[in-house]
């Protein structure tokens, strides 16, 4: 895109300076000096011809046409400079008038150019130049010609109605503007929240996929190293069953993520509101994860206090205890201790996740998305979460979830 082009966007939602419904160039472009050109050169083949054909005064000489001609040029530049055209033009139409040529011929120039400051200028300028143009014809004319006092003021109507006309047109032109300005302003914010509303959905995928994924394979990480300790550890007194129902939990695991995977992808290809997006995972679901958190070797004593909780505020809990239990099997290590508490407190569902483990004391532990989407769960429905070491070994995780919810969030 060339620069004029860059010029013309830029100022298509501001008050342009043209003065010409029909001249939608912007002033000081090359296109709005060549249309400005045009125009003066049209209109002064029109005084011309009135010049030749109207007799109102003295036939036009030599003079009289450098006069009448040489105040168009200025024309060119009355976009970009109206009061100085002006002046110009006044320069070159005064004395034609003061020597009595033909007075039509050099009236559509005057005209323009004192339409041009009062689309151009503010309404308080245009009184000023109307006011000093009219009253200077008045004072010559009085004194020089008073019989023609009559038409001096119908001349001096045309005067006003064209400084009118001129002011009306600029103050349409802002209406124009600020109305193009604000449909602009509201296709943005219509832009900015179409783009925020998929910056939450892919927030929110990323949520779900990390919560089921990270979880389940983390079960079937530590349900095969049991099935290959019990493989290697004593191979010529092979306990069967051990390695059977080792196998048979991560079974199950791949066969529930893979359940919960495609309810994912399902609610991804869906089309609608978000109420057509199935029930959310809530409290009822908590004794499954500990059931799967057992089967990866960790000893879970599950206290649930409260099993009632509006839908959203029931799913952030469930996958908050999800994660916990997700990292502390994960890092926890051998004789692993965990106790998850449910509970109501000052109208607000509280969560607590504790451990034993020596996930702090890791060396190779490096943090990932567990801890911030835990974070991001609890704020999605106005609620907090602490997490970190505890003084005596291990790690807690402590979430407070009102009960009536600030924020859906996108929770599913």
């Amino acid at each position: 895109m060339g620069r004029e082009s860059q010029v013309q966007v830029h100022q298509s939602s501001s008050t342009p300076r043209g003065v010409l419904p029909f001249t939608g160039a912007v002033p000081g472009t090359s296109r709005a000096l060549r249309d400005d050109a045009l125009f003066a050169a049209g209109l002064a083949v029109l005084s011309a011809l009135l010049a030749a054909f109207v007799a109102d005064g003295r036939r036009p000489d030599l003079l009289a046409w450098a006069l009448l001609l040489g105040a168009h040029v200025p024309l060119v530049w009355r976009r970009v400079r109206p009061v100085p055209v002006l002046l110009a033009v006044l320069v070159c139409v005064a004395p034609y008038h003061a020597m009595d040529y033909t007075h039509m011929a050099a009236v559509p120039v005057g005209m323009v150019a004192l339409y041009t400051v009062a689309a151009s200028g503010r309404p308080r300028c245009a009184l000023i130049i109307g006011f000093l143009v009219v009253s200077t014809m008045l004072t010559v004319n009085v004194s020089v010609s008073p019989h023609q006092v009559a038409e001096v003021l119908k001349m001096s109507g045309w005067i006003v109605a064209v400084l009118l006309l001129g002011v009306y047109v600029r103050i349409h032109r802002q209406y124009v503007a600020s109305v193009l300005e604000r449909a602009e302003r509201a296709e943005r914010t219509r832009e900015e929240e179409a783009r925020r509303r998929v910056a939450e959905e892919r927030l929110r995928v990323a949520r779900d996929l990390h919560d089921l994924l990270a979880h389940s394979i983390t079960l079937v990480g530590v349900q095969t190293s049991v099935a290959a300790h019990v493989l290697t550890a004593d191979p010529e007194r092979l306990d069967r069953a051990a390695v059977a129902r080792s196998l048979d939990d991560i079974a199950d695991t791949c066969r529930s993520a893979r359940a919960e995977l495609r309810a994912t992808l399902e609610v991804l290809r869906a089309v609608g509101p978000d109420e057509t997006r199935g029930p959310l995972p809530g409290l009822d679901g908590l004794a499954d994860l500990a059931e799967s958190a057992r089967t990866a070797g960790a000893e879970v004593d599950l206290a649930v206090r409260e099993d009632a909780a509006p839908p959203a505020v029931g799913a952030a809990a469930y996958r908050i205890v999800q994660e916990a239990l997700t990292n502390a099997v994960r890092h926890g290590g051998p004789g692993l201790a965990i106790r998850v508490g449910i509970g109501v407190a000052d109208a607000a569902l509280m969560v607590t996740v504790t451990d034993n483990g020596r996930a702090a004391d890791d060396p190779s532990h490096t943090p990932g998305f567990g801890l911030v989407g835990m974070r991001e769960r609890a704020r999605s429905v106005g609620g907090t979460l602490e997490a970190g070491p505890r003084e005596c070994g291990g790690f807690e995780v402590s979430a407070v979830l009102p009960l009536v919810p600030v924020g859906l969030g996108g929770l599913r």
